[in-house]
């Protein structure tokens, strides 16, 4: 979920959109006559570059608390496959509770006030860890209890993340007008893949470099992310602010790729929604299919292979950087060609990878050669998946009650993805199927079957 200097990072991604500094705090959201409602081109502008500011920012966060160096810390402590499992299913389980945050965000008069309190208590509960690993350090704690208690943080963030995500995503759908959100998402991606490119090693040689060792170097690197974490929050404030009473005052709406107005449309009730229906099967086939292998790479190359977590993060780079290279190539051709043409096709690749490690070992040809091909091929791939994924989510959900069409297809996504990570994490732990090369073939087998469903769904406006 939506991540260096910014200046460098905006200048190199919003200079084509002609984007206005940021000088005036969020304007609401205000009717006009002509429409039901129309957003002032002068705070779109400005939302947007806030917008990626904020992403940038938020990525440094998201550096430290999930991913890589997460991974490495845990396995520091000796934790079992299990708990790998657990890490990446609260995540996406989590995502069961987004209905209800939907729910109470539509009662709400500011999609800003209410992401100010739901993300800015998450990540400040992550304080609480690098505070344990500084007594963990003194001897007052042991792993095993720093273990739970990260486990215990991940859940409490994530499920404040559930109530708060559903909101955020109408907020940023009102925002960003729909004939340029493959280019605007392209931008904004390649700006936090830039950030992933530049800080995840950094962070990496901190950790594996740090005098007190691998733990306390996370512990120093979680701190710093906090405070990035929290700075971003700060950039939403330049964001135009949302009504929810208003913007679902209205009927059932789409917006006219030419003028940006709302069109009004027939009010369809969200289970007789052909289209919204099908994209629900294909989010849960595809999160259970990705997710069942997806925490276990890099478990895989930490503990099974042996690398050394300044290698993995190194990997890690040369992934952003390939991401970063072709988002902007990807947008332009999402709003030329449509999402699902990409979406098939690419679809196909992602799940050809992890049968691919199949034959990845330690030797020095697979750490200098194919780890990094591999890892170069997922930025490529995994930067038209996201971006396309989000993008069609985004045009078949109507703007009326939006925010309910966001939370049930992440709590579908959040459902399956966690019961596929579970049962992956029992093969793993178990050697069921042949452990974790069995897992990985068997990930890519149910990726190419989870596309079925993209035949049959039909997208707006195409």
């Amino acid at each position: 979920m939506d991540s260096v200097q910014v200046e460098t990072a905006t200048s190199l991604t919003l200079e084509t959109l002609e984007l206005p500094q940021i000088v005036a705090p969020p304007t609401p959201l205000v009717p006009t006559p002509k429409t039901a409602f129309r957003l002032p081109k002068g705070a779109i502008r400005t939302s947007l570059r806030a917008s990626t500011i904020d992403a940038v920012l938020a990525t440094v966060f998201a550096i430290t608390t999930s991913g890589i160096l997460l991974s490495n810390f845990l396995v520091e402590l000796d934790a079992s496959p299990v708990v790998f499992g657990l890490l990446s299913s609260i995540p996406m389980l989590v995502n069961l509770i987004q209905p209800l945050g939907a729910y109470l965000s539509e009662r709400t008069t500011s999609r800003f006030r209410y992401a100010l309190g739901i993300y800015g208590t998450a990540r400040l509960l992550w304080l609480i860890l690098a505070i344990a690993i500084a007594i963990f350090s003194w001897g007052g704690i042991n792993s095993q209890h720093l273990v739970v208690m990260t486990l215990l943080i991940v859940l409490a963030t994530h499920l404040l993340g559930g109530l708060g995500c559903a909101s955020w995503m109408s907020w940023l759908a009102m925002i960003v007008p729909r004939r340029l959100r493959g280019r605007y998402f392209g931008i904004r991606n390649s700006a936090i893949s830039l950030t992933n490119l530049i800080c995840m090693p950094l962070a990496g040689l901190v950790v594996s470099h740090w005098y007190g060792g691998n733990i306390q170097g996370y512990g120093i690197v979680l701190l710093i992310g906090v405070v990035f974490g929290i700075i971003s929050i700060g950039c939403q404030y330049f964001k135009i602010d949302i009504n929810p009473q208003l913007q679902n005052s209205l009927a059932s709406t789409s917006i006219n790729n030419t003028t940006d107005e709302l069109v009004a449309l027939p009010n369809i009730n969200i289970w007789k929604n052909y289209n919204f229906l099908i994209l629900l099967i294909y989010i849960s086939l595809w999160m259970f299919a990705v997710h069942i292998s997806a925490p276990f790479f890099n478990l895989y190359m930490l503990d099974t292979l042996g690398i050394d977590v300044s290698w993995v993060t190194l990997y890690g780079s040369l992934q952003a950087g390939a991401n970063l290279l072709m988002m902007i190539w990807w947008g332009k051709l999402a709003d030329r060609v449509g999402n699902l043409p990409i979406l098939l096709f690419v679809g196909i690749l992602v799940g050809l990878t992890p049968i691919l490690w199949l034959g990845i070992n330690a030797s020095q040809l697979d750490i200098w050669l194919w780890l990094p091909l591999l890892h170069i091929l997922a930025g490529v791939t995994w930067a038209a998946i996201d971006l396309c994924n989000n993008n069609l989510q985004l045009a078949i959900a109507p703007i009326k009650n939006q925010s309910i069409y966001f939370a049930i297809a992440a709590a579908v996504a959040g459902g399956s993805g966690a019961l596929g990570t579970t049962i992956g994490s029992f093969i793993a732990q178990y050697a069921v199927w042949g452990g974790l090369l069995g897992l990985f073939a068997l990930s890519g087998l149910l990726r190419l079957a989870a596309l079925v469903p993209l035949f049959f769904i039909q997208e707006p406006g195409k």
